[in-house]
């Protein structure tokens, strides 16, 4: 079994492309709402909820885990691969394929608090930044909308176009998703773009299909795959009225 668990709804953007790959598996997916965000929540906090989770996750029968949060694999993954058995899969910002097609020279990150300040994003756009000028914005408001269920519409574009806008007007090309709420405003993200920046050849970056295809490697390799047909158990520390809307919306 898969366990999958994020602060809230964001998630289920991991599993759509997981699901695409490992059709036949079994899943269970931990929504952590009535503690979210966990963008400004501190690094214990986080690590401490990452902890609680993975037992649970484990109790049920999880025999590898995608932290499908880059805030909580930022804070917390390190400490769970130290202290349970269990793989753990984590996220990552895109960095490295935006830098690699960029044309305006320019790539725009949209991330947490806890994303943007963490070592592990740090490093990565360390690493990979050299000649390339990478731009940071919080999305502000966006893991809120996303657990709302507003998804498009004057809200929705109203809190987008607000933390969207800086990193077009500094020039970037290439829009890096560095939470997994944000996919699920991919949409209102394009719209938003074209019509402020129609000339330019905007690209927005979602790093779930790399994670989906790095976890089923790891589950080739430690022999995880097991084609006895999809199920998934669908679990919310809060309301989960959301969790399912989003859910049933991504089956359509």
């Amino acid at each position: 079994m898969i366990g999958i668990f994020d602060s809230g709804v964001g998630g289920l953007s991991v599993f759509r492309e997981i699901r695409k790959l490992l059709p036949e598996e079994k899943y269970i997916y931990y929504s952590d709402n009535a503690h979210c965000p966990y963008g400004e929540k501190s690094v214990s906090y986080i690590i401490g909820r990452a902890r609680e989770i993975t037992s649970f996750l484990i109790s049920k029968g999880a025999e590898i885990i995608v932290v499908a949060c880059n805030t909580a694999t930022a804070a917390a993954i390190a400490t769970l691969r130290d202290e349970f058995p269990v793989r753990f899969i984590g996220m990552e910002p895109a960095v490295k394929p935006a830098v690699k097609s960029t044309r305006t020279g320019v790539v725009g990150v949209l991330a947490t608090a806890g994303t943007l300040k963490a070592d592990k994003y740090l490093n990565t756009r360390e690493k990979f930044s050299e000649g390339i000028k990478i731009v940071e914005h919080i999305g502000e408001g966006f893991v809120e909308i996303v657990e709302k269920g507003c998804l498009t519409g004057n809200e929705a574009e109203s809190i987008v176009i607000s933390s969207l806008k800086p990193l077009l007007d500094e020039g970037a090309d290439r829009i890096v998703l560095g939470c997994t709420h944000y996919p699920f405003l991919s949409s209102t993200i394009a719209k938003i773009a074209a019509e402020l920046y129609p000339e330019r050849d905007i690209e927005i970056i979602d790093p779930a299909p790399a994670v989906a295809r790095h976890l089923m490697d790891i589950m080739k390799t430690e022999a995880l795959i097991h084609n006895e047909g999809f199920s998934i158990e669908l679990i919310s520390s809060g309301d989960d009225t959301i969790l399912k809307e989003t859910f049933d919306r991504l089956q359509a």
